[in-house]
């Protein structure tokens, strides 16, 4: 029942994309790994100086996939933080569910009523929030897209680069086994620019090495449970896998588990993506191999940021790459500290 309300909620979200795009008809869709407009966050104040204040009066609508999530909520801290340190009103809000797009509509079009000065978002899927971003383009409202999912013709995007991760991944495998062998991709949802991408990225950099073989590749959903249950199917069906990509943390820790059920944890390396505090954990105790983590507590900081550069006039390009890294037992030490000035300036440097 919950997979059948979830396809009719992708279906209208699908109308929605495909008959609302008059406004943003002067946008070509948006790739951000490859987007040539670009910059590193980094190089903004380089650039453009250190973040100007807000305009007075200003109102920020935040918009996460969920609360109940880690990486979400992290992004969230991150926004809050910001929004805090450079004194501007903000309003956080997230649907209850990862796979719930009417409710992340309505959250916007609450926002957009509301009378933001800017939206910071991130869509549960590719077409989920286009008609809010329509209205607000329409309105003169800047709309930032915040990691993961990518409306194709969003003006702002703000976050890490998917391709990047899965290669990072695939990367540690052709170091660590020049022999090749079967792995596995857990991917995350459907019409998500991120699942796409982070597969492609670890596939195709593979490929460096034809002796790898990708045995399987399917989706989880970003859950725990589903991960799980894949995980043990995978290995009953390719005894010989020598490693699991996940797009997520939350899915990773579920494959360790249902490696530690099967009696393989430490002869199968496993790898998750975001950096959650419960991924930082299982690889101090050696258990998940590594994450790739996207240090979404800066990401949230950085759109704050680049949201007040954007209000203050600043020509600011389409991408704003923010700050990601393999982490593994040889330097999760120095990670593990979330405290945000901290992580930007280790990041910074």
């Amino acid at each position: 029942m919950k997979n059948l309300k979830t396809g009719l909620k992708l279906f209208v979200s699908s109308l929605v994309f495909t008959s609302l795009t008059a406004f943003s008809a002067e946008l070509t869709d948006l790739s951000p790994d490859t987007e040539a407009d670009r910059i590193s966050w980094i190089k903004l104040e380089q650039k453009y100086g250190k973040a100007p204040d807000f305009p007075k009066d200003a109102f920020i609508g935040a918009i996460a996939k969920t609360k109940d999530i880690p990486f979400w909520d992290n992004i969230g801290k991150g926004y809050m933080y910001m929004a805090q340190k450079m004194g501007v009103k903000i309003e956080y809000q997230a649907a209850k569910e990862e796979d719930d797009p009417i409710g992340q509509l309505d959250i916007a079009e609450t926002l957009l009523a509301k009378n933001v000065s800017a939206i910071l978002a991130s869509p549960q899927t590719d077409v989920t929030l286009q008609l809010p971003f329509e209205e607000s383009l329409s309105a003169k409202i800047p709309f930032i897209n915040v990691s993961d999912a990518v409306i194709p013709q969003t003006r702002y995007f703000v976050g890490g680069m998917h391709y990047r991760n899965g290669m990072d991944v695939a990367e540690w495998f052709l170091e660590k086994f020049p022999n090749g062998g079967e792995v596995a991709v857990i991917e995350g949802l459907p019409l998500v620019y991120a699942t796409t991408q982070r597969s492609r990225g670890f596939i195709n950099t593979l490929k460096k090495n034809h002796e790898f073989k990708v045995v399987e590749q399917v989706c989880g959903n970003w859950a725990f449970e589903d991960a799980k249950k894949l995980t043990e199917e995978i290995v009953s069906k390719h005894p010989n896998i020598i490693g699991i990509y996940c797009h997520n943390d939350v899915m990773a820790l579920g494959a360790v588990e249902a490696l530690k059920k099967k009696g393989r944890l430490g002869s199968i390396p496993v790898f998750g993506t975001d950096g959650i505090a419960q991924a930082y954990e299982s690889i101090e105790k050696g258990e998940l191999t590594g994450t790739v983590d996207s240090f979404p507590e800066v990401t949230g900081a950085i759109a704050v940021q680049v949201a007040a550069r954007i209000l203050k006039g600043q020509s600011i390009p389409r991408v704003v790459v923010t700050p990601q890294q393999l982490i593994t037992k040889g330097n999760f030490k120095t990670f593990k500290n979330r405290d945000i000035d901290f992580l930007m300036k280790e990041l910074a440097k």
